[in-house]
């Protein structure tokens, strides 16, 4: 008797389980890895309604997905956006329904988000100085971070992780104290190399790379990292203190390739399926919503034939992907 391939199975045997919805390509911070100062957000008209993106979510669910992560820009600036969390948590065959945040607004929205159905939440933190955290973000008061970190933990959530990407000459400096900070709240944490997406005039992508040897070196010095097998069904690679029940995680797109776990696509705001974060491979969903929405999961199911096998990024050279992360979903 012979097994039936997965629905969402590409070329190199990997299984798709893993959907990123973005909700918005609008934030409230202007992150200096993330985004331009002066951003042009996408018109109201282009991007995916509410209704469209649960009919997305949904139709991934029917083919295996069993993971979806809201992501933005800043999912909580869209609005109404509770609904659709309501709605996709109610899911027969979704196991998790997670989010990625900033965190500035989570102090009201924490709780609500807790009681819609939301299963875990990410919050990125760069720094602990409101100096440096405001110079980072360009606009992001860190008190309403540190805010929102706390009512997520007070809501009940059991998933909260915090995201640090770590720059070299920039916040390199407070790696241990991110760490302490994370052991003391009780909380998972992980550490990003910076991806080169889009064009940046801010600062030199590869003067400020650090990676995740040398983060690992740093922590390891001071609390010794012994390697874990668990997974968050994301890129993180985890370790544990044998102190504590935080989990360090490492993201590692350029010194540590993962593209070959990788069981995950992102559907942008305007209606893209991008099957790889590197590439410019992509369906436009939107499309087939408006015009053949019988034929959405074939549409799915064919595009796993175009998920490239890995992405190749290149910080001595020009960003290959012009789009920025908060258009790519998180």
């Amino acid at each position: 008797m012979t097994t039936a391939t997965p629905p969402l199975q590409d070329r190199f045997g990997r299984q798709v389980d893993y959907l990123r919805l973005s909700v918005t390509d609008r934030c409230d911070f202007r992150c200096v890895y993330c985004m331009a100062e002066d951003m042009t957000f996408l018109p109201r008209r282009d991007i995916l309604s509410l209704e469209q993106l649960y009919d997305i979510g949904a139709a991934f669910v029917q083919l295996g997905v069993t993971k979806i992560r809201l992501t933005g820009g800043e999912p909580l600036v869209r609005r109404n956006v509770l609904s659709l969390v309501e709605r996709l948590a109610s899911l027969d065959g979704l196991e998790q329904l997670n989010m990625t945040s900033n965190g500035a607004q989570l102090d009201r929205y924490a709780e609500p988000l807790y009681r819609a159905g939301l299963t875990g939440i990410n919050i990125s933190l760069d720094s602990l100085r409101e100096d440096r955290f405001k110079e980072l973000t360009r606009v992001g008061e860190l008190s309403k971070v540190l805010a929102g970190i706390d009512a997520a933990k007070a809501a009940g959530f059991e998933r909260i992780k915090l995201n640090a990407v770590i720059m070299n000459g920039r916040n390199d400096d407070e790696i241990l104290d991110l760490v302490d900070f994370a052991r003391d709240r009780n909380v998972d944490i992980s550490f990003i190399e910076e991806m080169p997406l889009g064009h940046i005039s801010e600062h030199d992508r590869a003067l400020s790379f650090c990676s995740s040897d040398e983060i690992h070196r740093r922590i390891h010095a001071r609390y010794p990292l012994t390697a874990s097998a668990e997974t968050s069904g994301g890129p993180s690679r985890y370790y544990r203190m044998a102190d504590s029940a935080s989990r360090v995680g490492l993201i590692s797109p350029h010194s540590h390739n993962f593209c070959h776990l990788c069981n995950r696509v992102r559907l942008t705001v305007e209606g893209r399926l991008l099957l790889c974060l590197g590439n410019e491979y992509s369906v436009d969903l939107k499309s087939v919503l408006e015009n053949q929405p019988e034929q959405l999961q074939q549409r799915i199911i064919d595009a796993m034939d175009i998920k490239p096998e890995r992405h190749h990024f290149d910080l001595n050279d020009e960003p290959q992907i012009v789009r920025f992360m908060n258009t790519t979903g998180g």
